[in-house]
């Protein structure tokens, strides 16, 4: 009997206009559909059983390996799988060899597109679950630096990050991207406030000329 792989498909920083065809088409054939609730609820006409994630990862693998090798499975990941998704613990779990990854647009992609510059070279942090074990100091020297923020619990961290870098860099906050309220801002300071869903980008001085 042929094993069904597992697929998993980016579906963009937010909106359904930014999700690929590659992963509608997946999304549409699945039989089980796997991933957060907001996710899973952008796609209401699918007809598949659904596995919502939460905060307990681990006891969602255990449902997806209830009905893997043997029912068309897919997992929906936000922005792009290979940027802080939940296509890790489900490549670890089941292996590379028996999954699918179809790539998606992230929301680090759209931040810099927002801004008209290339992401080329540019570092890569999230400070989402947790703030990053990195003193902010020791950033100064990157020439693009995209954060993904927007988590209360780390805003010291993101705020002494700010303090470090604005001499030199240029601050842009672009908050829900490819969304109805997208708000992209090129700022001196940073803002008491941010959307959960934020990517800031520190820009050297020269480079955003």
């Amino acid at each position: 009997m042929e094993i069904k792989p597992i697929t998993i498909a980016g579906c963009g920083p937010g909106s359904l206009e930014y999700v690929t065809p590659a992963a509608l088409r997946a999304i549409e054939q699945a039989e089980v559909l796997v991933g957060a609730r907001r996710l899973l609820e952008s796609f209401p006409a699918v007809a598949a059983q659904r596995i919502v994630v939460g905060a307990d990862v681990p006891q969602a693998l255990d449902a997806m390996a209830k009905h893997f090798g043997q029912r068309r499975i897919v997992v929906l990941v936000t922005g792009d799988p290979g940027l802080c998704s939940l296509a890790r613990p489900v490549l670890q779990r089941f292996g590379r060899g028996a999954c699918r990854v179809i790539p998606g647009i992230s929301s680090v992609h759209a931040a810099f597109a927002s801004v008209g510059i290339d992401w080329f070279g540019a570092r890569i942090l999230s400070a989402h679950d947790s703030a990053p074990d990195i003193d902010p100091a020791s950033l100064v020297s990157e020439e693009k630096l995209a954060v993904l923020a927007g988590n209360p619990a780390n805003a010291a961290w993101v705020e002494s990050l700010a303090v470090a870098m604005t001499a030199t860099h240029d601050l842009f906050v672009c908050e829900n991207l490819t969304l109805a309220d997208t708000s992209v801002r090129h700022v001196e300071r940073m803002p008491m406030n941010l959307a959960s869903r934020t990517v800031l980008l520190f820009i050297k001085k020269e480079e955003s000329l």
